[in-house]
Formats: C-alpha cells, sequence, structure tokens
C-alpha cells in the first residue's frame, strides 16, 4: 500500500500534460464489447480503474493488449459469461457492461458495483431504460440479469441525469430495433465522447451534450479507432494545485470548455487564469479571497472537484460555502483536513470553510480518489512535511501524479 510524502511549501512552476479521461475511457472500453474485431483506443490512461476494466472485458473473453497509452481489444471471443461479484466490486463503472452485453447478445448478468463510498449511487435508472427498451430484469440478492428476445426503441425519460444511466442506455439501444429518444440525459463531456466512439463503429446516435440523445438502432457495428478526450477532473486538479501553491502552471491537452466551472471559481478566488485552444495557465499573484461553491450536473461546478477545492478554500481569506448537491458521504476528506488545522464546519450537505492563515504537515489518510487528491493539494502547501496513507486510492484516477509534480517543483515521493 505505501504511503505518499509531502514536503510543502514550493511553489510549482512549469508545464504538465493532461492524460486521458477515466471516465471517458471506461464506457469507451464498455462500448468496446459491442462489435466483434479489434478496435483500438489510444491515450487510455494507466489506472487502476482502467486495469480493472480491462480485467473485466478479458473475463467476458476480450483479448487485450496494451503499448503504452493504447489498447487494442479484440471482441470476437466475447461472451456474455455472469460476471463474478469479486470483479464488479472492485469499481462501480464496471455495471458499463450492462448495455453493451444486453444490446449485443440479449443477455447479461452482474452483481451490484462497488467503487468509492461516497453516497448512494443506485441502479434504478439504469433498470428502468432497459426495462423500457423490452429487457426483462431480475435484481434480487445482489445480482441484476436481463434478457431479452431484441431490444425495441422507445421514448425513456430518467428521473435525474445519470451519467451511468444515460451510457447504459445508448450502448444498449444502438442495435435496438427502432428509435430511442433518451430524455432527461446526463450531458457530461464524456457521454459527447462516447457518442463519437459509438458513431464511428456505425451507430446513429445525435444530441450527446444537451438533455434529449437519439439513437437510431442499426443492425451492427464495426470496429473504430478512437482517441479519448482529456481529463477534466484531472486537469481542473492541476490548476487548483498551482493556485494553492502560488505557482504558474501551464496545462496542456485541455478542452478548455470543459474546465469553464473550475475555471469561473478561481477567478472569483482571486486567480489569474488564461486559455489557449488546447491548454490553460493558471497563476497566483495576490491573497488567494473567499468563493462560494454548489455542485451540480454539468455544465455546473463538477461533484469530483468538490474535495480540493475545499482544500484551497482552507487557505483563502474569508468564508467559503461549500454545498454537495449530488452525493451524501462527500467530506471525508474533512476530518483529515482539520488534523491539518483548516476550520471547517459541516452543516448536512454544506461544509463553511474559515480560511487560516497556513496548514500544517502531519499524518492523514485517503479514503476515496477525489479526498486522495485534496489531500495531496493540502500537502504541497502546507508547512512541515505530509504522509498520506492509503495512496493506492489516488491510483484509480492519476496516472504518476507524484512524478507530475516533482517536475514542477513539488518535493514528493512514494514510499512503499
Amino acid at each position: 500500500m505505501g504511503r505518499i510524502i509531502i514536503r510543502g511549501g514550493n511553489r510549482l512552476k512549469g508545464t504538465i500534460r493532461v492524460g486521458g479521461s477515466k471516465n471517458a475511457a471506461l464506457p469507451i472500453l464498455g462500448a468496446s464489447l459491442l462489435c466483434p474485431g479489434v478496435t483500438v483506443i489510444k491515450d487510455v490512461p494507466r489506472l487502476r480503474d482502467v486495469d480493472v476494466m480491462i480485467s473485466l472485458l478479458e473475463y467476458l473473453g476480450a483479448r487485450v493488449s496494451r503499448d503504452g497509452h493504447t489498447l487494442h481489444i479484440d471482441g470476437r471471443d466475447v461472451y456474455p459469461l455472469d460476471v463474478s461479484e469479486e470483479l464488479m466490486r472492485r469499481m462501480r463503472a464496471s455495471n458499463l457492461v450492462l448495455g453493451p452485453l444486453l444490446g449485443r447478445f440479449g443477455r447479461v448478468c452482474i452483481s451490484q458495483p462497488g467503487g468509492c463510498d461516497i453516497g448512494s449511487r443506485p441502479m434504478d435508472q439504469h433498470l428502468k431504460a432497459i426495462r423500457k427498451l423490452g429487457a426483462a430484469v431480475n435484481d434480487r440478492r445482489g445480482f441484476i440479469q436481463a434478457d431479452t428476445v431484441g431490444l425495441v426503441g422507445t421514448d425513456i425519460h430518467l428521473d435525474v441525469p445519470s451519467v451511468g444511466a444515460t451510457e447504459n442506455t445508448m450502448m444498449a439501444a444502438v442495435l435496438a430495433k427502432g428509435v430511442t429518444v433518451l430524455r432527461n440525459a446526463a450531458r457530461e463531456p464524456e457521454i459527447c465522447d462516447l457518442q463519437s466512439f459509438l458513431n464511428g463503429m456505425g451507430a446513429r446516435v445525435a444530441g450527446a451534450g444537451t438533455s434529449v440523445i437519439r439513437i437510431q438502432g442499426v443492425a451492427e457495428l464495426h470496429p473504430v479507432e478512437h482517441v479519448v478526450i482529456p481529463d477534466r477532473i484531472e486537469a481542473g486538479t492541476h490548476m487548483i494545485a498551482a493556485a494553492i501553491t502560488g505557482g504558474d502552471l501551464e496545462i496542456t491537452n485541455v478542452i478548455p470548455e470543459h474546465v469553464e466551472p473550475v475555471v469561473a471559481k478561481l477567478q472569483e478566488c482571486g486567480v489569474d487564469v488564461s486559455e489557449t485552444e488546447n491548454s490553460v495557465r493558471v497563476a497566483v499573484n495576490r491573497e488567494l479571497q473567499c468563493a462560494d461553491v454548489k455542485t451540480m450536473p454539468y455544465p455546473g461546478f463538477p461533484t469530483d472537484m468538490q474535495p480540493q477545492f475545499i482544500s484551497l478554500c482552507c487557505l483563502a481569506r474569508g468564508t467559503s460555502v461549500i454545498t454537495e448537491t449530488i452525493f451524501e458521504n462527500r467530506y471525508k476528506h474533512v476530518p483529515e483536513l482539520r488534523r491539518m488545522g483548516a476550520d471547517i464546519r459541516i452543516e448536512d450537505r454544506t461544509a463553511i470553510v474559515r480560511g487560516v492563515l497556513s496548514l500544517s504537515g502531519t499524518h492523514v489518510a485517503t479514503t476515496d480518489l477525489r479526498a486522495g487528491a485534496a489531500l495531496v493539494l493540502a500537502g504541497l502547501a502546507a508547512e512541515n512535511t505530509t504522509v498520506i496513507e492509503s495512496p493506492e486510492h489516488i491510483d484509480r484516477g492519476y496516472e504518476n501524479l507524484e512524478q507530475k509534480y516533482r517536475l514542477v517543483g513539488a518535493e514528493i515521493y512514494r514510499k512503499l
């Protein structure tokens, strides 16, 4: 398991390149199950969650080879085996094989997925959608089994704009007979990337990025070569790393539109942000100011950036009010930040953060992926040494994080 050790106080300066998006790569890997032949996916990050998804694809019969950040996935021998509880519980996004297996084979059996313990993430909207498409679903004793003699397009209205349910519905419907109209769909950029991938395979999907997605079913799909979009959450994390250390970072391989909610809040905090076509520069030349944040589905401020932003607010002048509307259990990083000297009070789903002059390094522990990122950021800015236990959570979403920060001036390393 090891630990991450940070000697804080260094101003980060230089250039960091963002990798491919984890949250785009995972559904695209699932969608590769939709057709036989060899699909090539480029700029896939080397992360624990990606490794789990590859293991799941291989369990189902796919042959996967990796060359750096490029995956070759041969789906000719895929078969809809019952997916073990052990595999499913290693990662929440393992549920993204539900739609592809049902669409291609008419049968799927998976256990309820696992993942970070940050709050309730039920499968009800996924199951509602595939039932509407004509699947018979049996959900009991922790397992989900769905069967169909043929999916048929229909109108589906999600009760909430669930990202996973939107993705699973798209993947199930591309091989359904007729037209599916998905309303109240999630609008995240990762869904746009999935649409691009599916259409490259010969699907007919339109409307991703809006609340209404239209899917015209096709008879078959073919392999494709695809480049995954940059990771907007990794980019946002690096932007806050620059801000919290009073640094000056150019962050490349970014789609600026995807990080606009973070840019807007950093500018409220007094941070200078400039953009080019594929990069963002973040520089701090004045005292950080407080800012209020309310997490919302895209294009609102992302819940996956809330823990990192709280770390920044700990050192901002004044009082910041952070409201978490997506997950009810996403303040597990707060007790650890308090150990470092932060002044944070939790009231239901709201964190009230009063800025302090400094944070002090100490021993802290990660509880989930983004909480771990928040503690790394706090450690970069803290006085003395911070020791972060259980860094394997961080490895689920950030590739070579310590190396990237060392190259721009941080004193950070991992001790096994």
